[in-house]
């Protein structure tokens, strides 16, 4: 992923998007990353490319807002996927 194609907050609602389909690596990194114990700066520096030096406050709310989309596609966004329905 580059920074570029990271958007502040990913798309909303109840239908799996391109953007979805183009950051599924990165969703599943962050669950890792949450399920290890990680902490939200080192998964935002490292998985979404974020500067939490710089800008602490919007590199959070990008990553909690990733991460918040990622738990959705694992819980019920994969439906979608299997059933190769996208939007």
């Amino acid at each position: 992923m580059t920074i570029s194609s990271l958007q502040g907050v990913p798309p909303q609602g109840g239908v799996v998007t391109e953007y979805d389909r183009r950051h599924m690596a990165q969703y599943m990194r962050l669950l890792d990353a949450a399920d290890e114990g990680a902490s939200w700066q080192e998964a935002a520096q490292i998985i979404l490319g974020l500067d939490t030096q710089k800008e602490p406050e919007r590199a959070r709310l990008v990553h909690d807002a990733h991460l918040e989309r990622a738990r959705w596609l694992s819980s019920e966004g994969y439906r979608q996927l299997a059933a190769g329905r996208t939007g």
